[in-house]
């Protein structure tokens, strides 16, 4: 008797743990992402030429025929997203980044000497806000690849220190187009990869004896570390059946 129970028992118990099914579930590869919630950190390198900032100090009458110095083309960042699905496929997220670097410039020697290097060091930082379109592909690794894509734009400042002079300062607005993927490892555990087309300028030297303008834009590449918060089950209105 025992016996035919236990088999019944199993079967009429089905029904119940699907219920109780959890996208968030060890062994369960998830294609919703509606309501889940993400933190993203991440280390990288943008590739920036600054190829107007050079071009215009060195066809100055007073520098041509100098010799240029060691032209910077790229510098370290890093990048925090906190972000939140809305929908299956819409991300509403708030990134916050820094970068900074150091540009040099050659300039004529003093009393005829050689020309000498003079640097620049500059400072960008800043939050974005922004949306991503969003799939998950659940073939592809351990808990399925997230691809994601989307604008982002907010308040920076950005600040450069000529060697010599008055640290400058503005405030300014940051644009990004930003696509990328994230390897989710476990439900809540992933890797996530990126690409970020910037466009960001500021000034070098005071307004009385401008240099030019630099560019912390251009490719930004950047790999990091993604953890997942699960999304609120829902719960039935009081009196509701």
């Amino acid at each position: 008797m025992l016996r035919r129970l236990l088999p019944l028992a199993l079967l009429l118990s089905a029904p119940a743990a699907a219920r109780d099914y959890s996208p968030f579930d060890d062994d369960a590869v998830s294609t919703s992402l509606d309501g889940v919630g993400r933190i993203t950190i991440q280390g990288g390198w943008r590739i920036t030429p600054n190829k107007t900032l050079y071009d215009g100090w060195y066809s100055r009458q007073a520098n041509q025929g100098l010799p240029r110095a060691r032209e910077v083309s790229g510098a370290p960042t890093v990048t925090a997203s906190f972000a939140y699905a809305i929908s299956d496929l819409l991300e509403v997220g708030i990134d916050l980044f820094g970068s900074q670097s150091r540009l040099f410039l050659n300039e004529p020697g003093t009393d005829g000497g050689p020309p000498q290097a003079r640097r620049v060091d500059t400072l960008g930082y800043g939050a974005l806000v922004g949306l991503r379109l969003q799939t998950v592909v659940p073939q592809l690794g351990p808990q399925g690849l997230v691809l994601f894509g989307g604008l982002l734009t907010g308040p920076t400042l950005i600040s450069s220190e000529r060697q010599g002079e008055a640290l400058q300062e503005l405030t300014t607005q940051a644009w990004m187009a930003n696509a990328g993927a994230t390897l989710r490892l476990t439900p809540r555990w992933g890797i996530t990869a990126d690409y970020r087309l910037a466009f960001l300028r500021g000034p070098v030297g005071p307004a009385t004896a401008r240099v030019g303008s630099f560019s912390m834009g251009g490719s930004w590449l950047s790999l990091g570390i993604t953890y997942s918060f699960p999304a609120e089950p829902s719960r039935p209105l009081p009196g509701s059946l």
